[in-house]
């Protein structure tokens, strides 16, 4: 009995006190619409699973994964206009060979002449 006395007490204090902090907000935090915007705002900013530190978070690796996906755009075509010069002509697969590569006939030397900056 005692036990139950002492959780009725304690539950009797505990709603006295948050009544009286309570009255102590001015009017206008007291107001419903105003503790409504409050607690969307508290859950929109901290507690939903899509809150806003998740969007940002979000926001700055997709634009991170956008300037990648334009790095290899330019990377494919830099690969296709290889596999072009490739599979064209004999002479523009010989070319390609011996710039990419440095390949040479039998009879020939290679000189690589590098510029200095």
């Amino acid at each position: 009995m005692k036990a139950c006395l002492s959780d009725e007490i304690f539950r009797y204090l505990r709603i006295t006190f948050l009544s009286f902090m309570f009255k102590k907000l001015p009017k206008s935090f007291r107001s419903f619409y105003f503790l409504t915007a409050f607690f969307f705002l508290v859950w929109m900013i901290a507690l939903d699973s899509n809150n806003f530190f998740t969007r940002y978070e979000l926001s700055s690796k997709l634009g991170s994964l956008e300037n990648e996906k334009e790095y290899y755009e330019e990377k494919i075509k830099e690969v296709e206009k290889d596999r072009d010069e490739l599979f064209g002509d004999r002479e523009s697969l010989e070319k390609f060979a011996r710039e990419k590569y440095l390949m040479k006939k039998e009879t020939e030397d290679i000189f690589i002449v590098e510029e200095k900056d």
